[in-house]
């Protein structure tokens, strides 16, 4: 990591007591004199509502859990510094970004606090530079408290979380998971992995037949923190089982972010998509890594941030992330690059991209699967996103043939899913004019949603619903009945 420039500025004692004066070891950098107060930093103290001693206490405590040594003598003498203007260095910027996140609910990053990084300094983004256990269990226990987790779903969807972290990072990763100290008692077995597998299974299938809200999430969360947690905090017999059993933990942290993402809980979303990232970097397993930041693509092209996207798609396609996956898979991250691409206005790049990953998937078998995953990807998902990706290149008709082609090959155990792309072609018959056919595709959609609990699902209707608002008042009109029938499902009565 490379430290923040300073500058000595001017001291009787001449530049060794300046550069005395700026730095001690507990990671100040400058003093107060001349500085101007961080009225950020002083900001999400106050809405904290912590006395800075206790922020401190709080600071220890997350750096203590980071290892960090050198942080562990901060008191509140160091806080008041903070705010009055001297810059923390080393990793100290970021285990306060990560004592504040916990204490406010929501992600704050190192602008948030008036910390952003000086010209040529490079900082990891909090979330990455936090142990993953740790991050595991708390987030974990954010996720399952309503409150906790309302308070972080409405946190603002920042670009800055996107942030990958430097090449060191992903190099040094699985050696800094071999190395972490056992915090369970507990031996881990083969049978343990199994089980996690056998367990996201479950989720993953009631997932997409119930949707990403519900008691099945809450479920899921308890497993995660409880006995997943204690799995990884266990004693590994080998160096094979310990990357076995982070790359299933990894796998089910991402279910976790796909059902938040799901349940339009975008913060949420996307810690957990960094926490499995986190783990699949550490278990060595490249495609499960490039299958998360797909993810991440995906949710980045669904909240207006196509940029993003390709920026995310293009990495979960470099190296093993791609080469080492199956060709399924391989399909999956093709598509959502072309998603990008075209959300971008890169028409020639998009075409080009789907057409690659049909050619992907024209090569996988039955079964092409990767070992012990439970992803769903096939010929169905892949005309979902082909559509999703002709409909943002403007091709209407072209979309309309692919989300029809996805409803006659989709599976039924695929509910969620289908609803949101039934509600995803009615939009784009609408579109066309053909009022008729979007109004039948709707009312399809609107049955498929029964007993489903899914933001996007419910996000469909809300757009088909103000599609429908120039028609709706006609009285005795099928865009009428269809637009009661929507209400009812919004629970508007």
């Amino acid at each position: 990591m490379t430290e923040p420039r300073m500058t000595a500025g001017r001291y009787p004692g001449g530049h060794a007591d300046a550069m005395n004066l700026m730095k001690d070891r507990s990671g100040d950098r400058g003093c107060t004199m001349g500085r101007t107060r961080n009225v950020k930093l002083a900001a999400a103290i106050q809405e904290l509502g912590l006395s800075q001693a206790r922020v401190a206490a709080r600071f220890r405590a997350v750096a203590a859990e980071n290892t960090v040594p050198e942080l562990d003598n901060v008191t509140q003498s160091h806080i008041a510094r903070w705010v009055g203007g001297t810059r923390p260095s080393g990793r100290a910027p970021s285990i306060l970004c990560e004592t504040l996140s916990r204490g406010l609910g929501r992600i704050v990053t190192p602008a948030d606090i008036g910390l952003a990084l000086e010209e040529g300094a490079v900082l990891q983004p909090p979330e990455w530079s936090v142990d993953t256990l740790t991050t595991l269990v708390n987030l974990g226990g954010t996720d399952m408290d309503i409150d906790r987790r309302r308070v972080l779903a409405r946190s603002a969807y920042s670009v800055a979380g996107l942030a990958l972290p430097s090449e060191s990072w992903w190099a040094e990763a699985a050696e800094r998971a071999r190395t972490r100290r056992a915090v369970s008692q507990h031996t881990v077995a083969p049978q343990d992995v199994e089980s996690i597998h056998e367990m996201t299974l479950f989720f993953s299938r009631r997932d997409q037949l119930r949707g990403g809200r519900g008691v099945g999430r809450t479920a899921l969360l308890a497993y995660l923190r409880t006995e997943v947690a204690e799995h990884l905090g266990g004693q590994f017999p080998s160096e094979e089982l310990r990357r076995a059993t982070t790359s299933a933990a990894g796998e089910l942290a991402y279910l976790a972010g796909w059902t938040a993402f799901d349940a339009g809980e975008h913060p949420v979303a996307l810690r957990w998509f960094t926490v499995a990232t986190q783990m699949a970097e550490e278990a060595h397993d490249a495609p499960l890594a490039g299958h998360v930041m797909r993810a991440m693509a995906h949710q980045a092209v669904d909240l207006q941030q196509p940029m993003e996207a390709v920026r995310l798609s293009a990495s979960s396609m470099e190296g093993k992330r791609y080469t080492n996956a199956s060709w399924r898979e391989r399909a999956l991250l093709g598509v959502v690059h072309a998603r990008g691409l075209a959300a971008a206005g890169r028409r020639k790049e998009a075409l080009a991209t789907l057409l690659r990953a049909e050619s992907d998937l024209s090569r996988a078998s039955e079964g092409d699967d990767e070992p012990g995953r439970v992803w769903f990807f096939g010929e169905a998902s892949l005309a979902h996103e082909t559509a999703a990706a002709l409909r943002d290149l403007g091709d209407l008709k072209g979309a309309e043939k692919q989300f029809q082609h996805s409803v006659r090959t989709r599976r039924a155990q695929f509910q969620r899913t289908h609803s949101v792309t039934l509600g995803y072609l009615g939009a784009v018959q609408v579109q066309q004019g053909k009022l008729e056919a979007a109004c039948d595709t709707w009312g399809q959609a609107l049955d498929t949603m029964a007993g489903v609990q899914s933001g996007r699902a419910r996000e469909t209707v809300v757009q088909m619903r103000r599609a429908l608002s120039p028609f709706r008042n006609r009285a005795g009109s099928t865009a009428a009945d269809l637009d009661a029938k929507a209400r009812a499902v919004l629970g508007l009565g």
